[in-house]
């Protein structure tokens, strides 16, 4: 009887680890039907929730929505409990099936955990079904909206950005260019309110030509909300010396500072300076004055009582554009051909709209962001039914900034307004926030069978063009928010999101989403102790760097109060070491441990973590080791390893995450006994999504250096822009071996044709190989101690100028290399 137990048990048990968790639990227990239900629930749960928002601001609804946002989540919870337990009976394999019977009885077991969340899914879709029937308004359950995106070829860089100035400038420039002055350091602020476009025209002034040749020195510093006398000390150094200050007390860099500017012409600007004491500004105004005569000062302000405390001369208060030049702005930025800039009836309604933007650049822009590709019934409708409301209201530029907001479909409002958790003024990476947003799960799939990553880049262009972002550097992929729509994020997300400076201010239970600062009064403290927030979703740490070590039982502390962690970001705390439990959040999916210099290992429990999408460990220069059993990490999409100069190998079964789609290095063992146990080339062979940059190490080490780079199957990895191939230590004397060695394993280490930059280091051959002639789109090549190199092949020269030793690309750089033939 016992016998016939066990083989039935044996039975379900392969069932299950052979299918979906799904299907295991509607033929085990018969909620297949309720799990489907529960999954359309909560996407018409979403589309209910788009609804309530716009009726939000009635009180009788507010309690309602939050109620069913709680459930919501707890859904998503539910549903994504099943997905990480399917997760995990794949990768115990078949093989395993004895040892799941044998544990059949213990509180482990599968079919407990299947009964448990039979359970759990039938009490949320009543909850669900509960606080439905108690709603007492009508939404929408099929709203329907329109989301017109621009076309991938419209330039999001504006030159209008500082249409109607010109006197501005000149007025400024003249200020700049006067040499007739009594102080050596003159000081000139420019003032208005946000969005006028301040910053803009300081920016105009600070890049032309003929004031870059009145001054020795250019420095810009963007001070902001907190001003700190040792960070802006910090900054002017960094600006003038083009590099970061050794770090030290005060007494030390206010010498470090004086150097740097004293007997120098210099133009310095402060940017976004909004409190100060006159005693501090005058001890910080006492380091800037021994430049030369005629230096000068811009600061940006949006107070005129920051103005009176720091000015030398009279200020400089900006004013709204002209209505005419507010008009050719919004045209500029609205009308997308000639047909529309030609039609009477636009240019009427045109004409209409800017005066109810009063004057305001940002604005301006915004409203024509909202009309660009729109008909002109669609501009009337605008003019007429969605303007004419914000003049009845208080604060009206930010009104008119929200119906940008409005017009915005779901999956791009809660992008924006996760981006409150960043301070005013941050520089904001592209990369950070596409993962972020994967990592929350606000991408939606495309039915095209487009990457996420590629979908996420669209939400980020979508919203620069909408005027979510400015002053996008696309060459280091960085963007800002203007203070008016950080301002508009932080409104919009309301307590969703909470930005927490210190461990007192206390945080609201529904909070789900958390970023935490520190002022000047740098601790390793985590604010943790305040918090109720149990179902929060996101911990990020937004400052750069703490004097004291953050401590393992703060960490302990935190993984047990906030078991539902999506994202963890613990970077530049200095956390030493990693507790195991951290293998406990089974939601996590986005871990930033960059920057924690004394990091020297990860628990292997971290493997557990098969949500993880991001793995960030940039600049843990002490770590030695990956986790030996990384294959585990089956949803890993991003592991960034730069800067970690301890790190001496990958474990093996890296090849096996077919979703990796950022490896920033990948490192051989320099040991040849043990290129058995971890990472060869070889496991490169199936990560053909790879792209962005690539740096593989140690290549000195490889052994069949012909056969094991053709493994790595570089030439498939299209997305790949930048490849840094480094031989490292060379552990043979022979030259001849040398040479066959390495020509061999360079010819197999063929890249894609759409590389962009390419660096080889220490490579120890004669003859590149001849590939070099066919990459169309390569347009810089670094050479470092090719010092046996003879032979460069000639590549076309109709691409770019010539550059050194005969190479046809944008920019050759060559170290330690001889003269080739």
């Amino acid at each position: 009887m016992a016998e016939a137990v066990i083989g039935s048990i044996a039975e379900k048990i392969i069932e299950i680890l052979g299918s979906r968790a799904i299907e295991t639990v509607g033929k085990l227990w018969g909620i297949k039907r309720e799990l489907e239900a529960l999954k359309e629930t909560v996407s018409l749960l979403q589309l209910v929730l788009d609804d309530a928002e716009e009726q939000y601001h009635h009180p009788h609804i507010q309690i309602w929505v939050e109620q069913l946002k709680d459930a919501f989540y707890e859904a998503q919870d539910v549903l994504e409990e099943f997905n990480i337990e399917t997760m995990r009976q794949e990768l115990r394999g078949h093989s395993e099936m004895m040892k799941a019977v044998r544990t059949f009885f213990s509180s482990s077991n599968q079919l407990a955990f299947k009964l448990k969340m039979s359970d759990k899914v039938r009490e949320v879709r009543a909850r669900i079904e509960a606080i439905k029937a108690n709603k007492e308004v009508h939404l929408n359950e099929h709203p329907k909206r329109e989301w017109r995106k621009r076309e991938e070829t419209h330039s999001f860089i504006r030159e209008g950005d500082i249409i109607g100035r010109e006197e501005n400038k000149k007025m400024i420039m003249e200020f700049l260019l006067d040499s007739n002055v009594q102080e050596n350091v003159s000081i000139l602020p420019i003032v208005g309110i946000g969005g006028l476009g301040k910053t803009a025209l300081a920016q105009s002034v600070y890049n032309d030509e003929m004031v870059s040749k009145q001054f020795n020195l250019k420095m810009w510093v963007c001070v902001s909300d907190d001003f700190d006398m040792k960070k802006i000390v910090k900054n002017i150094i960094a600006c003038a010396e083009k590099k970061e200050p050794m770090e030290g007390a005060m007494e030390q860099l206010q010498s470090e500072l004086r150097g740097a500017i004293d007997g120098k012409r210099y133009l310095l600007v402060l940017d976004d300076l909004w409190t100060i004491e006159l005693e501090t500004w005058l001890s910080l105004k006492t380091l800037l004055v021994g430049g030369a005569k005629g230096s000068k000062i811009l600061i940006i302000t949006r107070l005129p009582s920051v103005a009176k405390i720091t000015c030398t001369t009279p200020p400089h208060f900006l004013e709204g554009l002209l209505e005419s030049k507010s008009f050719d702005l919004l045209m500029q930025m609205a009308c997308c051909n000639k047909e529309q800039l030609q039609d009477p009836g636009i240019l009427a309604i045109g004409k209409d709209i800017v005066r109810k933007c009063y004057g305001v650049p940002l604005v301006v822009r915004t409203v024509g962001s909202l009309l660009f590709k729109k008909t002109k019934p669609e501009w009337l409708h605008f003019k007429d039914h969605e303007l004419p409301e914000l003049s009845q209201r208080e604060d009206r530029i930010k009104l008119i900034l929200k119906l940008s907001y409005d017009h915005l479909p779901s999956h791009l409002k809660q992008c924006f307004a996760l981006c409150s958790l960043f301070p005013k003024d941050y520089e904001l990476k592209k990369q950070t926030l596409v993962n972020l947003w994967m990592a929350e799960g606000f991408i939606q799939p495309s039915d095209r069978g487009l990457h996420l990553e590629d979908i996420a880049h669209g939400y980020f262009m979508d919203l620069l063009w909408s005027n979510f972002f400015q002053e996008f550097q696309e060459d280091v992929g960085t963007c800002k928010m203007h203070d008016l729509m950080h301002d508009l994020a932080c409104s919009v997300a309301g307590t969703e999101c909470w930005v927490a400076w210190d461990d007192k201010k206390p945080i609201r239970k529904r909070t789900r989403h958390l970023s935490y600062g520190l002022t000047s009064n740098l601790t390793g403290k985590l604010p943790i102790s305040c918090l109720k927030a149990s179902a929060l979703r996101t911990y990020m740490y937004t400052t750069k760097y703490l004097r004291e070590s953050t401590s393992e039982a703060d960490l302990l502390q935190l993984i047990q109060s906030f078991k539902r962690l999506r994202i963890l970001d613990l970077h530049a705390t200095m956390i030493e070491k990693v507790p195991r439990s951290i293998g406990k959040l089974k939601y996590l999916t986005y871990l930033d441990l960059s920057g924690n210099r004394t990091l020297k290992s990860l628990p292997n429990s971290i493997t557990r973590l098969q949500n993880l999408q991001t793995l960030n460990l940039n600049n843990c220069s002490s770590l030695k080791e990956l986790p030996k059993g990384i294959r585990k990490l089956v949803s890993l999409r991003n592991l960034d390893i730069d800067g970690c100069r301890t790190l001496s190998y990958m474990p093996r079964g890296l090849g096996q995450l077919s979703l990796l789609h950022r490896l920033s290095a990948f490192i051989l063992p320099k040991d040849k006994a043990l290129a058995k146990k971890y990472c060869g080339l070889g496991e490169l062979n199936r990560l053909n999504n790879i792209r962005g940059s690539l740096s593989i190490e140690n290549l000195g080490s490889e052994t069949d250096a012909g056969k094991e780079s053709q493994a790595a199957n570089l030439i498939k990895k299209d997305f790949l822009e930048i490849l840094s191939l480094s031989w490292g230590d060379l552990d043979i004397t022979d030259e001849a071996i040398i040479k066959r060695r390495d020509e061999a394993l360079l010819d197999g280490l063929r890249p894609p044709k759409n590389l962009q930059e390419l660096s080889v280091w220490g490579f120890g051959g004669e003859r590149f190989p001849g590939w070099l002639t066919n990459l169309p789109n390569l347009v810089k090549l670094t050479l470092v101690s090719c010092t046996r190199c003879r032979h460069f092949p000639q590549v076309g020269l109709n691409k770019l100028k010539m550059g050194p030793f005969g190479s046809a690309f944008g920019e050759c750089i060559c170290s330690n290399a001889n003269t080739f033939d």
